[in-house]
């Protein structure tokens, strides 16, 4: 029953990947629900999400290949922010993890559910004076290694916080932000998998299950996508994100 919750909760996570985003709600939990503790199944669920971000990474790489400029710079910073992220993962215990739980899904459902509205009014602020683009420049590069540390720390709603920061950055075709977030998720996600690998922290054998489930699903989804309304996806995701948040509360602090 445990592989078949786990196969299911991937190839669902990773359907509601192509189609929404949001898998990571679907994924982690069913990692706790298998009995996996709280560290080990958030460091399983990064594990898993992986080769869905290189792949995408590698479908966008002429869009991504023609911003060189902010490259090496951006995939410096995703390895430093990486990195960082899951260290201090490593260094919360499971009880103080699991409390931050709670706080954590809000904050990635939150994000989820005003995802377009946040891109939307970065993107006016982005496109604002020059000048306040170039007294932000060191600010905006500070932004993007606090997104990469929360991205090694907890991978649910890095790839909104990466579009946010990428239209504040300026960047305005849709193709290039998109493959750009995937670049660097995929940078954040493998430093923070061969950290957590290192540290002994993936549970290898239920997180394998849900990445095969994960890279099924999303390929399933990805050939049915034009069948499937997305607003409908991602409406049922914030719903039921929004329950699981407040599951996540009563049990942490009521129960």
């Amino acid at each position: 029953m445990t592989e078949l919750l786990l196969l299911f909760a991937g190839l669902l996570g990773g359907a509601i990947n192509s189609l929404a985003g949001g898998g990571s709600f679907v994924v982690f939990p069913a990692l706790l629900l298998a009995g996996v503790p709280p560290v080990l199944a958030n460091a399983s669920n990064t594990y898993a999400a992986l080769p869905g971000y290189v792949s995408g990474a590698v479908g966008y790489w002429k869009d991504i290949s023609s911003q060189r400029d902010k490259l090496v710079l951006y995939s410096i910073i995703s390895l430093v922010g990486g990195y960082l992220g899951a260290e201090l993962l490593l260094r919360v215990s499971n009880e103080q993890f699991a409390q931050s739980v709670p706080w954590l899904m809000l904050f990635a459902v939150v994000l989820f559910a005003l995802g377009g509205r946040i891109n939307a009014l970065v993107s006016r602020l982005g496109s604002g004076s020059t000048g306040m683009k170039a007294a932000g420049g060191v600010a905006l590069l500070a932004l993007l290694l606090l997104i990469c540390v929360y991205g090694g720390f907890f991978n649910a709603g890095l790839g909104i916080l990466l579009l946010a920061f990428l239209a504040l950055a300026g960047l305005g075709s849709i193709h290039a932000m998109n493959g750009l977030k995937l670049w660097i998720s995929a940078i954040v996600a493998a430093v923070a998998v061969v950290r957590f690998a290192v540290q002994g922290s993936i549970a290898w054998y239920e997180g394998s299950i849900a990445l095969v489930g994960v890279t099924a699903g999303a390929y399933i989804a990805a050939r049915l996508a034009h069948k499937i309304p997305a607003a409908w996806i991602r409406n049922g995701v914030i719903i039921y994100g929004a329950g699981l948040t407040a599951y996540f509360f009563w049990s942490t602090y009521a129960a």
